[in-house]
């Protein structure tokens, strides 16, 4: 049953040209150097806490594999298992830091540019009825 259906969907989608993510080929070198350096420090915080890749994996219910794609840095591996992985160690909250818009000083000085000088009132439709 379940050869029929995916042979209907490989039908379907027969003759349709499907683009690949550019980022599949190569990621740009700062992003795959960070991630590298992620992979590294998650590593070294399970070998300080004397853990190994499958106690870590049971732990954050998934499997050896992935614990250790992230530890390489694989671009590829779940952000769900980088986040379980910072969690299980402790460093979460550094995590949650990520992208905090109140420290985004180069989009805080667009939005304060893009403001408009005074506030105008609206011609659009009311419901003043």
């Amino acid at each position: 049953m379940l050869l029929i259906e995916s042979n209907l969907v490989l039908a379907a989608f027969k003759g349709i040209h499907m683009r690949r993510n550019q980022l599949f080929a190569a990621q740009p070198y700062p992003v795959e150097s960070a991630l590298k350096r992620l992979g590294a420090n998650l590593r070294k915080a399970r070998i300080r806490r004397r853990l190994t890749i499958a106690q870590v994996a049971e732990k954050i219910g998934t499997g050896v594999r992935a614990v250790m794609d992230a530890e390489k840095g694989n671009a590829f591996t779940g952000i769900a298992v980088y986040a379980s992985l910072l969690w299980q160690y402790d460093l979460l909250r550094e995590f949650e830091d990520l992208a905090n818009p109140l420290k985004d000083k180069h989009g805080i000085a667009l939005a304060d540019r893009n403001e408009p000088e005074r506030a105008r009132h609206s011609r659009g439709l009311d419901n003043d009825f």
